[in-house]
């Protein structure tokens, strides 16, 4: 288990099988909170869309979870090789220099926290055989994608309504 700097209580870990249920279930509530607060996002997993693949990410330990008092508040995936939905998205990728960012999520209480920031921070800090993590993200949700700009992505392209970002892992 990881500390995050600057934010005191906070933990991150590699998911278990044991967290399956409940990093799906928080996906779904925070997909439901989106669709809410009318921001068109990830509603494919209110019907199950993604359980299978979330479930193979926990069992390849790509998930993450975050726990704050032994509560998962936030979890995100981080492959190495490009799911299909990277290759349909980014084009095919055999480098081997990228590490893809998928489901970044963070419940609606720990929002607007600063926690977003020290999740990517601590990424950045934490992986170092990569040259570049790129993720993509549905275009028309703004206040999504300018989190992304205000942490250093650069947005490099649109692709079927999702804005593609990259940003650097090396180090200066």
């Amino acid at each position: 288990m990881a500390y995050i700097e600057g934010l005191e209580g906070f933990n991150i870990k590699i998911a278990t099988k044991d967290d399956s249920g409940k990093v799906i279930k928080m996906l779904k509530q925070i997909a439901l909170w989106m669709k809410d607060n009318e921001i068109n996002q990830w509603r494919f997993l209110l019907d199950g869309g993604d359980d299978e693949e979330i479930e193979q990410a926990i069992s390849n330990h790509e998930t993450y979870i975050v726990l704050k008092d032994n509560d998962i508040v936030a979890t995100f995936t981080l492959l190495s090789k490009q799911s299909e939905w990277d290759k349909d998205i980014w084009g095919e990728d055999n480098s081997s220099k990228t590490l893809y960012l998928h489901r970044l999520a963070i419940i609606p209480t720990y929002m607007k926290k600063g926690l977003g920031k020290s999740i990517l921070a601590w990424i950045q800090n934490n992986i170092s055989d990569k040259e570049y993590l790129k993720l993509d993200c549905v275009a028309e949700n703004l206040r999504l994608n300018n989190f992304y700009k205000d942490n250093g992505f650069e947005l490099v392209d649109l692709t079927d309504g999702h804005s593609k970002y990259q940003k650097s892992l090396k180090r200066n």
